[in-house]
């Protein structure tokens, strides 16, 4: 019953939000600016967001294997394009992660090496995105007259940065009764994996890299879905707002952040002086574009194998 009404209340905030965003926007008129190459900015967003699971799976192949889950690449492909369906149709914007979780599970690393991996895969993920927005700070409080946007941007990256040093933090800690309690022990397993990665000379900095440049493909998606819609917004300006939107959107309180999305965007887009509609409009056809990539993602999972597979029986996958 508790799931239940989780979900319930997940899918009525995102309704709510998306009802006060879509107030702001004129779907004639969105509909008015398509035009053939339009068709072929969709299409390089659509490239670009599988470029970016591609850079993911590199990234947490490097993890798992650090967790005793060691993935071959076919596999951690396929896990995570079929994570991108269920991130759609499951009432978070987790979601895929869950799935993920249970593949690599399934497949015989068990239950702790793969929540380990997908926990330390997120974090890591997480830190990298509140190290992008405090380098642009800078840029972003020229951009951000509003002193309530400045405000909040600040707030929020603070609020993720600390918790991410935190959980480092926590890693390197050595008292033994962290141990003796479930929650602390698997928390501070996977703070310990986490500095690992992080500070391993070889793969510390490859990973490091591979975190970056999902945040910036992130930037490029939304900035070919600004080229689709000729929306009068330059790259720098996407480069600074993009990347608070996506860590607002990780809070797991809609589905598939659909809502808190366009309703952040729009904010985010007002506070910088540019039209709150355009923003809304492009955070929009942002979901659109992960929405594509999900359903391909879904025919993915249909015809795989893990689909096939019954019970809960550990299954090895031929690849």
């Amino acid at each position: 019953m508790r799931r239940i009404l989780l979900s319930t209340a997940k899918i009525l905030i995102s309704a709510a939000l998306l009802y006060l965003a879509l107030r702001k926007v004129n779907l004639s008129e969105l509909f008015s600016r398509f035009t053939l190459s339009s068709l072929f900015w969709i299409g390089m967003a659509i490239a670009v967001a599988f470029l970016q699971i591609f850079v993911g799976v590199l990234r947490w192949r490097e993890i798992s294997a650090e967790c005793g889950a060691p993935l071959e690449f076919g596999r951690a492909m396929r896990y995570n394009v079929i994570g991108a369906f269920f991130n759609q149709t499951l009432p978070s914007a987790i979601g895929g992660d869950a799935v993920r979780l249970w593949l690599v599970a399934r497949a015989g690393a068990g239950w702790r090496a793969a929540t380990y991996s997908i926990f330390v895969d997120r974090a890591i993920g997480l830190i990298a995105l509140a190290i992008v927005i405090v380098a642009s700070l800078p840029w972003s409080y020229s951009l951000i007259t509003d002193p309530n946007g400045r405000s909040a941007l600040l707030l929020l990256d603070l609020a993720a940065l600390a918790g991410g040093l935190g959980f480092l933090i926590f890693g390197a800690l050595r008292w033994r009764w962290l141990k003796t309690w479930w929650a602390t022990h698997h928390i501070h397993a996977c703070a310990v994996i986490a500095n690992r990665v992080i500070f391993n000379r070889t793969r510390g900095p490859f990973v490091a890299i591979l975190s970056l440049v999902i945040h910036v493909l992130a930037v490029v998606i939304a900035w070919c879905v600004v080229q689709s819609i000729a929306a009068p917004v330059n790259f720098g300006q996407i480069f600074l707002l993009i990347p608070p939107v996506m860590l607002i959107t990780l809070m797991p309180i809609s589905i598939a952040g659909w809502g808190v999305r366009e309703a952040t965007m729009g904010l985010a887009f007002g506070f910088a002086g540019l039209a709150a509609n355009e923003g809304v409009t492009v955070s929009l056809l942002f979901g659109a574009v992960f929405f594509i990539v999900g359903a391909l993602g879904g025919l993915v999972w249909i015809f795989s194998a893990e689909k096939a597979a019954q019970g809960s029986v550990p299954i090895e996958v031929p690849e």
